[in-house]
C-alpha cells in the first residue's frame, strides 16, 4: 500500500520535473542570440546545452514505462537538472522577456478614419 502511494508520488514528481526541463529547452530556444548578450547573460548556446542536458537527465528519469529509469528526479543529478531548469526559468527568462519586448508598433493615435 505504502510503496504504491511512494512510487506514484515520485512518478508525479519524475514527470513534472521532466516537463519543467523541457519547457525551459524549448523556451530558450526562442531568443535570437542577440538577446541573451543584451541581458547580460551567458550565450544562447552555453543555455541551451545546459537545458539539453537537464532534459536528457529528466527524460532518464522517468520511470520505465515511460523512461529509461537509469536516475531520478530525486538524485543528485535529477536535483541538478531542475535547478538548471530553475535558474533559467527565474533569473535568464525575465531577463530575456525584458530585453526582447522592444518597442512595439502600435496603433495610430489620430484615429481611424
Amino acid at each position: 500500500m505504502f510503496g504504491a502511494i511512494q512510487g506514484g508520488v515520485v512518478l508525479i514528481v519524475a514527470i513534472g520535473a521532466f516537463v519543467f526541463e523541457a519547457w525551459a529547452l524549448i523556451d530558450a530556444t526562442r531568443y535570437p542570440p542577440g538577446a541573451y548578450r543584451a541581458a547580460g547573460k551567458q550565450t544562447k548556446p552555453l543555455w541551451v546545452g545546459i537545458l539539453v542536458g537537464a532534459t536528457i537527465v529528466g527524460f532518464l528519469g522517468l520511470p520505465y514505462p515511460l523512461g529509461l529509469s537509469y536516475t531520478s528526479a530525486i538524485s543528485f543529478l535529477g536535483i541538478a537538472a531542475i535547478a538548471a531548469a530553475g535558474i533559467y526559468a527565474a533569473g535568464v527568462r525575465p531577463a530575456l522577456r525584458s530585453v526582447d519586448r522592444g518597442p512595439r508598433r502600435t496603433r495610430d493615435q489620430r484615429g481611424g478614419w
